[in-house]
């Protein structure tokens, strides 16, 4: 690790904050394409390994420089209707003191990937592992909810028989059976992209690039942790059907996730990141 590769995360996070944790996603989707699209013309994978998951729009460093400077705008400066909200550009508050979180995030997260995938040597997606660690020091650090989020008081009759208050750790059957549908299709499409391809994060980068019509206000479901594990699994085995199994799985697991970290809490920790790092944890421990 080089001084030059500290200042650029610095920079990235610090860019997470000042365009906002999701568009800066959407442009590791896109930056990604591109990156995919030199592979398969036959060049080198610079744009995809050291870019899109680098210093510029690496999850690690621009999305969560931007969760934790959201984080940071909305408990401690007051100005951010949530710390949950990821949407929005945090330029627009004039405080470049909320940039300079995302810078410290995005060193943060370029360390922290650092132990998991050199020293430590984990055998995971370590990024994604990066990315839910980051958020839940972001959370830890200046939230007011606490890790699980914060229950509304007993007191108020009227809140505590609200739905709001019924803590549920499992998605209803309804939301499972859609999200099992959304696993399966996917999983099967982009395992056998990938198995033709043999480019793993094909249809990461792809689900990465069609949030921004999330960004835009329309109805567009997180599909990445779908996606990516799919890839990874179809690589390990060459068999769509264990893709398609294991994009089933981080589906689960990703609401799951939502539940747990995210239910009554003022700060984002990433499901779709939590899925795919114990996936991937599982398909390298197995394959």
């Amino acid at each position: 690790m080089t001084l030059e590769l500290i200042l650029a995360a610095f920079g990235g996070g610090l860019l997470g904050a000042v365009i906002g944790a999701l568009p800066a996603f959407i442009f590791t989707g896109f930056i990604g394409l591109v990156g995919v699209a030199v592979i398969a013309a036959g060049g080198p994978e610079i744009i995809l390994n050291d870019i899109t998951f680098g210093a510029l729009f690496g999850p690690h460093i621009a999305f969560a420089g931007g969760v934790a400077a959201a984080a940071y705008a909305a408990n401690k400066k007051k100005v951010l209707d949530s710390g949950m909200n990821t949407l929005i550009p945090l330029s627009k508050y004039r405080d470049a003191g909320i940039l300079i979180v995302g810078g410290v995030f995005g060193v943060l997260g370029l360390g922290i990937n650092y132990l998991y995938s050199t020293i430590l040597v984990l055998q995971t997606d370590t990024i994604a592992m990066t990315v839910v660690t980051s958020g839940i020091i972001a959370r830890l650090v200046f939230g007011n909810t606490g890790l699980f989020g914060k229950m509304i008081p007993a007191d108020d009759e009227v809140a505590a028989a609200s739905e709001l208050n019924r803590r549920r750790y499992f998605p209803d059957l309804k939301t499972l059976g859609l999200n099992i549908i959304i696993g399966l299709g996917l999983g099967l499409v982009v395992s056998y992209v990938v198995i033709l391809t043999n480019i793993g994060p094909f249809g990461f980068c792809v689900s990465a690039a069609s949030l921004m019509f999330a960004q835009m206000g329309f109805s567009i479901p997180a599909t990445h942790h779908i996606t990516l594990v799919a890839g990874l699994a179809a690589i390990a085995t060459g068999n769509i059907f264990i893709g398609a199994a294991f994009a089933i799985l981080s589906a689960i697991l990703f609401e799951i996730a939502a539940l747990i970290f995210n239910s009554n809490c003022d700060s984002h920790i990433d499901p779709p990141a939590t899925a795919i790092f114990i996936c991937a944890f599982i398909i390298f421990a197995v394959f």
